[in-house]
């Protein structure tokens, strides 16, 4: 089934790569620890989940439809979007190789069941079989049996070989620029190299200020104004030039003394805005239009910073609205147009942070003050292994790992920074929430709820929060035990640490904070939560909880923000936009 394989490895593997890499959170002790690199994930978990998903896909399509198995196949890659060849791609492995999975669908065998026969997934003599769908009457054993006689005859590839392409994925020129760039976290075009960039993803301005003049590295957003722009914009805040009567150049007249600083967020798959969207692995709904952002999504690495909670900017297309600290902090002050930078990443916890903290900006002589949110949320207690609790950080080293952090942006960022450090989350809200309602591959049958999908991955050990999306109730409270303990190590530093550079507050409890607000605002808990991955705070839960920190930050330490610009409606009637984003 050689087709079924690339499919999964060249299709599913970019909606899968980025989720199955988050759970790749802790794996060597900080300073040692290895970049994030999606090649590293295991071949077979990758090669079995996307497998079960696509074939679930496939399944579906054809009840809705009422079509055969071959014309779902179509179907779905009718759907796929022609850039960067992923409909050819599609199409033509569907063409050649679909006889062995469109055979074995229509003897009604379920996905899990299939993606076995075909040796897809594949367990140790000594290991369960893993099954999405509830096991046949016949069982598992006995059903797999059956089906692989149904393809005995079959050339499917084994295990080896898919193995082989998905560890050499990043050589393929479709992901060889997106897997550099989720190893840099730096922007993929970038001519000045000032780590700011006049191209959208691939680490560009979704991330971090639109450089408006990518030729020029002494341009770039967040710098201090030279001779306070009268000639040109230095920092591309769009206000530059001097006014004709008086002479004084409209950045001096404008910003000068308004307490002008940038937002900087140190994160991980949250802080990034992880999203795999629904519309995917909804066959009920799927159409053209369900796949059309799927290229920008890939280049993003399944992220979408651009509307996310620390620096979203353009308007949500994925569902709820967009609100941000940067959006907060530039209506207070337009001087502050365009100072964000998104150093988050898929994976991110306080062990790996140091591979890609050198990627932030920040010149602490030439540039402005920042205010820096360390949000690493969940990945310290977050890991796929069964014998989660001895993989998690312990609060020994988060301190070291959190000393270590705030001693390099001690060194780099510029005087009168500020540095808040967010809590780390409450997860069982994810299991109370979620556990039997059904996932969106659920839907049409009635027939996977998330207690299923979160044992599945368990059982392919690929569950990216053993320790918080698992039945067991007591494992839950542990997890959450040391999550307070690491917050608690948070909240002791900002106490007892000081540095010279910037103020160290402390932030907790946002999700409660944002799960209450919601609450009385009328909605569901389970309308806070991706419901894809069962696992990351949506659109909905990133605007609340953007309002809900600026909100708590001005009332308790509004000298972090600074004082209003009174300039605003004079820099507005102006420049206008300030150029766009």
């Amino acid at each position: 089934m050689k087709g079924l394989s690339l499919v999964v490895s060249l299709f599913f593997l970019l909606m899968l790569m980025v989720f199955i890499q988050s759970s790749k959170s802790r794996t060597i002790l900080y300073p040692e620890q290895a970049p994030i690199n999606p090649v590293q994930v295991s071949g077979q978990k990758v090669s079995c989940i996307g497998c079960v998903l696509i074939v679930s896909m496939v399944e579906q399509l054809a009840q809705i439809h009422n079509s055969s198995a071959e014309k779902a196949m179509e179907r779905l890659c009718s759907y796929m979007p022609e850039d960067r060849g992923i409909r050819g791609i599609c199409s033509l492995i569907a063409e050649l190789f679909g006889p062995d999975l469109i055979t074995l669908l229509t003897h009604r065998l379920k996905a899990d069941v299939i993606c076995y026969a075909i040796k897809l997934c594949k367990s140790d003599p000594h290991e369960p079989i893993c099954h999405l769908y509830e096991k046949p009457v016949m069982g598992l054993k006995r059903t797999i049996k059956q089906a692989e006689k149904i393809v005995r005859k079959s050339n499917y590839t084994n295990y080896e070989t898919l193995s082989g392409v998905l560890v050499k994925i990043c050589s393929f020129p479709l992901f060889r620029t997106i897997c550099n760039t989720i190893d840099s976290s730096v922007p993929a075009e970038d001519f000045d190299k000032d780590n700011f960039s006049a191209f959208p993803s691939l680490r560009g301005y979704h991330w971090r200020g639109k450089d408006c003049n990518d030729m020029n590295k002494s341009i770039y957003p967040g710098r201090m104004p030279k001779d306070w722009d009268s000639l040109q914009d230095s920092n591309c805040n769009g206000i530059w030039g001097f006014g004709p009567e008086d002479g004084i150049p409209y950045e001096k007249k404008f910003c000068d003394g308004t307490d002008s600083k940038g937002i900087i967020i140190l994160g991980d798959s949250a802080a990034a805005h992880f999203h795999i969207p629904p519309e995917w692995l909804t066959p009920m709904t799927m159409s053209k239009n369900s796949f059309s952002n799927m290229a920008l999504a890939i280049s993003n690495e399944l992220d979408w910073p651009q509307f996310s909670m620390y620096t979203g900017f353009q308007n949500s297309t994925i569902g709820g609205w967009t609100q941000s600290l940067y959006l907060r902090l530039r209506n207070w002050n337009r001087c502050n147009h365009r100072d964000y930078q998104n150093i988050a990443r898929n994976g991110g916890s306080s062990n790996n942070l140091q591979s890609y903290l050198i990627s932030m900006a920040r010149n602490k002589r030439l540039d402005k003050p920042a205010i820096v949110f360390y949000a690493m949320i969940g990945n310290d207690v977050c890991n796929p292994s069964i014998d989660t609790l001895k993989r998690m950080t312990t609060p020994k080293e988060m301190r070291i790992n959190i000393l270590k952090e705030l001693k390099y942006l001690d060194m780099n960022l510029p005087k009168e920074s500020h540095v808040i450090l967010v809590s780390l989350a409450d997860g069982r809200f994810l299991w109370n929430t979620l556990h039997d309602r059904y996932h969106p591959l659920g839907e049409l049958n009635k027939d996977v709820t998330y207690e299923q999908f979160y044992g599945f991955l368990s059982c392919v050990k690929s569950n990216p929060c053993e320790g918080w999306m698992n039945k067991n109730e007591t494992l839950r409270n542990l997890t959450t035990e040391r999550a307070e303990q690491l917050s608690s190590v948070l909240q002791d530093i900002t106490t007892t640490e000081k540095f010279n550079n910037f103020q160290l507050s402390y932030f907790e409890n946002l999700y409660q904070k944002v799960s209450a607000k919601w609450e009385t605002l009328g909605g569901k808990p389970w309308d806070l939560l991706e419901p894809v991955d069962g696992f990351h705070p949506n659109q909905i839960a990133s605007a609340i909880g953007a309002d809900l920190i600026w909100e708590e930050i001005l009332q308790k330490r509004p000298e972090i923000f600074g004082k209003q610009n009174p300039f605003n409606q004079d820099i507005i009637k102006k420049f206008g936009d300030q150029g766009g984003h």
